[in-house]
């Protein structure tokens, strides 16, 4: 018989890189990682560059029209797209953001800060990578409590036995 908190012998495993950190790309990682822990998959997020400021304290998260042409969001009962060329005026990016957020809190979806919570109570291995906190300057202060840090290595060592790897 098994201890109530340990993991099966045959329990599935997946490290996911997790290598943006805007709006619209923090969604993913934290998705795939939390519904994977709830179906007993023992999950590691591997956060570097662009994704490592999803594990800051101060947390928020930005979405950018420019370069995202598949991005329509539905106003007046049809879907509008944005032209490139409108994510240069200053503003719209912020714009974009407010849109999306109250989109997000208009159907009932969970925010980041509320899934990067959920990863932390479902015992997610969360490592900032510390190649990437040296090269932008951040600090282990910055960062939330219950993370690890590691670098190439760490995430070779869990990459390697995991049965799914994912880079997002």
């Amino acid at each position: 018989m098994e201890a109530q908190n340990e993991k099966p012998a045959n329990a599935k495993s997946m490290s996911i890189i997790v290598t943006k950190g805007s709006l619209d790309w923090a969604y993913p990682p934290f998705i795939l990682a939390t519904t994977a822990a709830a179906m007993g998959v023992d999950v590691t997020m591997f956060f570097t560059f662009y994704g490592l400021p999803l594990l800051l304290k101060k947390l928020n998260p930005q979405l950018t029209v420019l370069g995202n042409p598949a991005m329509k969001m539905p106003m007046m009962g049809m879907h509008v797209g944005m032209p490139n060329i409108v994510g240069m005026i200053p503003g719209v990016d912020a714009m974009a953001t407010t849109m999306m957020k109250n989109l997000i809190k208009k159907k009932g979806v969970a925010s980041i800060e509320e899934l990067r919570e959920a990863a932390i109570e479902s015992d997610i291995n969360m490592v900032a990578c510390q190649m990437t906190m040296d090269l932008f300057e951040f600090k282990r202060e910055d960062m939330i409590d219950g993370i690890t840090l590691g670098g190439a290595a760490t995430y070779m060592e869990n990459a390697l036995k995991s049965d799914i790897n994912l880079f997002i």
